[in-house]
């Protein structure tokens, strides 16, 4: 068992290498993209990445406080359904109402993987393969979907 600092370090060190081992990989737009903390532009819509000692996931989180507005987005991730799968190459759970490790509610449509952990390094090569190509995809996906969502930036 780690301590809470140790297994923050463990983390820090895993999210770093995946970085550096991105970092020369261009978005689907050609431009350079800090892949572990993506930006789509929309207020409290994030492609998030995350791993523990029993569980991965990669997903699209959507996080507005205004239930409304996150039900409306989740609405128009549904419209673009097929062509995410699409891009995926498999399909994801879908969540309308969701919360997190703090309670808070959110919706998210995700992929996850179980039996490998990130306080493992010798699993690191399998987290990164899970990793890489959903988030590249997820990119791919975001560099044409994002215009149906711009009635969300604000």
């Amino acid at each position: 068992m780690y301590s809470r600092e140790e297994a923050k370090k463990i983390k820090e060190s895993f999210w770093t290498s995946f970085g550096q081992y991105m970092a020369p990989v261009p978005s689907a737009d050609g431009e350079k993209v800090t892949w572990v903390n993506y930006k789509t532009g929309i207020r409290n819509l994030y492609f998030r990445m995350d791993a523990s000692n029993k569980v991965a996931q990669i997903g699209i989180v959507i996080a507005d406080s205004d239930a409304g507005i996150r039900a409306l987005i989740f609405e128009q991730f549904q419209e673009y359904r097929t062509v995410l799968h699409a891009e995926l190459g498999e399909e994801w759970i879908w969540d309308a109402e969701y919360y997190d490790e703090y309670g808070k509610a959110t919706a998210r449509i995700y992929t996850e993987i179980r039996g490998s952990s990130i306080f493992n390094q010798q699993d690191w090569p399998a987290l990164i393969s899970f990793f890489k190509p959903r988030i590249m995809a997820l990119d791919s996906f975001w560099s044409t979907a994002q215009y149906g969502f711009e009635m969300f930036k604000y």
